[in-house]
């Protein structure tokens, strides 16, 4: 594993709480928790832990769209069948279309008589 991914790793462990999205409050953090002398160093930790932040933030974002895409899409499943169960029912309990269709035949045998 790379050093920088290694070390920016064992920071997080102990104290992801006090990193966010900000890379200079990052390079702050990371003074207050750890003696890093050389600058170089010290920006790549803090750049990389920044850019860990956020990746999960926005794999986080990205998960709770697709929860709610699921339960909309579950809705409208759901809207539709009731529609579908509820048209059914009205089809069945009306005669009219029985008796409409009924005199469409007789009408057409009488023509063809």
């Amino acid at each position: 594993m790379d050093r920088i991914k290694r070390l920016s790793y064992e920071v997080l462990d102990g104290h992801k709480s006090k990193f966010g999205e900000d890379f200079v409050d990052n390079k702050k953090a990371l003074n207050e928790i750890s003696i890093i002398r050389s600058k170089g160093l010290k920006n790549k930790i803090a750049g990389y832990i920044t850019k860990f932040i956020k990746k999960e933030i926005r794999e986080e974002k990205a998960k709770q769209s697709r929860i709610e895409s699921s339960k909309s899409e579950q809705q409208m499943e759901d809207q539709t069948d009731t529609v579908v169960s509820e048209s059914a029912i009205i089809e069945e309990e009306t005669p009219e279309t029985v008796t409409e269709t009924a005199s469409v035949e007789e009408i057409s045998e009488e023509k063809t008589e």
